[in-house]
């Protein structure tokens, strides 16, 4: 997949033939309404394997042929060029996709060998359904990068029989999937929540359900209902019992624990409860993980995060969730919802202390739109990033990217004649937090949360990893 960003006077048809694919294809993988409506700064993933690799100082051509696994006189005959050593800094040079037509007695894998890639990769590329239905004469396309590995989580706090299509929609991109959330309360019990539709429909696109319980809502902070559960060795166990059975009654197979604004005086009851938690429920075939506070240090203070000891998640659970977003919260004032610069802080701070195979990281996958200019204690609205892009299309907008935090955003002016500034993902935002789960070797991604669509993220994620399924 490549990314290409709008400039003035660009029309789709031509950003189309520019890179050899149909307008149609473009129009599907990135969600448009209409083709005929774009605006300048708009990240379009344009789906094609092929190459337009831009020369840098002192790169030659043997070099760029060995980056892209092809050769110099296949780069020579698709650009025209009769001199290999005419190239310069700027200049932009085609590699087409190498394609393979399939022989009589091929299978995929024997193909997959031949080209050094995993089966896999050939498999998501050319989008087959089944492997062993493959027919002579079909051209194939021959995935030039590797994708690793991953373990990809879904929080969905859309429940009901309306969790049912959003699960379906993105399952087979999900590792685990977990509905948000159960309440604890103080003698130990949880109040219930209509988890069943989204947990049958996880199992049917062989997704794993976790079951998520929390000490907050949106009106309470929860921090002395957790100290009041963290200290009470007989609400302890009410509660894991109780967890237990839920597990199995309905089908998880794990759970993922998010207390958050602990009291500092409790961040020992809360590593307690932590090492009681795994010993019961490993002995009873469950996994256990938790979500954690963004923190750039252990010594950083503060509600949000004193109580979160990095060290210790790592040490005890199975793995855990860094909620890496949400400084451009609902009541802040207007600004990158999960800025990449802030993120990389705390994950060098993370896996200073945390196993790499252990954290995942978190992505939020919504936008906000802030009035202008902002009063404190204005909140925003969130909605999706698909709401953003249509939003932007309407008003005429011009995108802008922040290269610092690697988000995009841009402003309008509403009926009503009031500003607006609206902070979202895109394209280029995804593929920069992609690289840098790659970057720093981690577990996988969790996403906060489903139902907010946004298409180019998913076809972004398959085309950067394989999902562990």
């Amino acid at each position: 997949m490549l990314i290409h960003v709008v400039k003035a006077g660009e029309t789709l048809w031509q950003i189309a033939n520019n890179y050899r694919v149909s307008i149609t294809s473009i129009v599907e993988i990135n969600g448009l309404l209409d083709p005929n409506r774009i605006v300048i700064g708009l990240a379009l993933v344009i789906p094609t394997e092929d190459v337009y690799h831009t020369v840098q100082p002192g790169e030659t051509l043997w070099g760029i042929a060995q980056k892209y696994g092809t050769t110099v006189q296949f780069i020579l005959q698709n650009n025209q060029i009769t001199d290999p050593n005419n190239i310069y800094p700027g200049m932009v040079l085609y590699i087409p996709a190498i394609s393979h037509r399939i022989q009589p007695g091929e299978t995929l894998w024997q193909i997959a060998q031949r080209y050094g890639v995993s089966l896999q990769n050939l498999i998501n590329v050319n989008n087959i359904d089944n492997p062993n239905l493959v027919y002579p004469g079909t051209i194939l396309v021959i995935p030039r990068k590797q994708r690793p590995l991953i373990d990809v989580n879904g929080y969905i706090y859309f429940l009901g029989e309306e969790a049912i299509p959003i699960v379906r929609e993105v399952g087979s991109h999900l590792t685990y999937l977990s509905p948000f959330a159960y309440l604890i309360k103080e003698d130990g019990s949880m109040q219930p929540i209509n988890d069943i539709p989204a947990i049958q429909a996880a199992r049917t696109e062989n997704v794993i359900p976790m079951m998520s319980i929390t000490n907050f809502t949106s009106t309470s902070l929860g921090q002395n209902l957790a100290s009041v559960v963290l200290n009470n060795a007989q609400i302890i166990d009410r509660l894991l019992n109780n967890i237990i059975i839920i597990m199995r009654e309905k089908g998880y197979s794990g759970l993922n624990i998010d207390f958050e604004n602990v009291l500092p005086s409790d961040r020992e009851a809360y590593n307690r409860f932590l090492q009681i938690t795994v010993n019961r429920l490993h002995s009873e075939g469950f996994f256990v993980s938790t979500a954690v506070a963004p923190k750039t240090s252990g010594t950083q203070t503060g509600l949000l995060y004193e109580a979160h000891d990095y060290p210790a998640h790592g040490r005890i659970v199975d793995f855990v969730v860094l909620m890496t977003y949400e400084w451009g919260w609902r009541g802040a004032s207007p600004q990158a919802i999960s800025p990449l610069n802030q993120i990389r802080r705390v994950l060098d701070y993370a896996v200073s202390v945390i196993p790499r195979n252990k954290i995942f990281f978190g992505f939020q996958i919504y936008a906000r739109d802030w009035l202008l200019p902002h009063v404190t204690g204005q909140i925003a609205e969130t909605f999706s990033v698909q709401e953003a892009v249509l939003r932007a299309i309407r008003h005429g907008s011009t995108i802008q990217y922040d290269t610092v935090a690697q988000s995009p955003f841009y402003r309008y002016t509403d009926a009503q004649g009031r500003g607006h500034e609206v902070w979202f993902e895109d394209a280029r935002s995804a593929q920069a937090k992609f690289d840098t789960v790659k970057e720093y070797n981690l577990r996988g991604i969790s996403y906060w949360a489903l139902g907010y669509p946004f298409p180019q993220n998913w076809v972004l994620l398959a085309d950067n990893f394989t999902v562990r399924k």
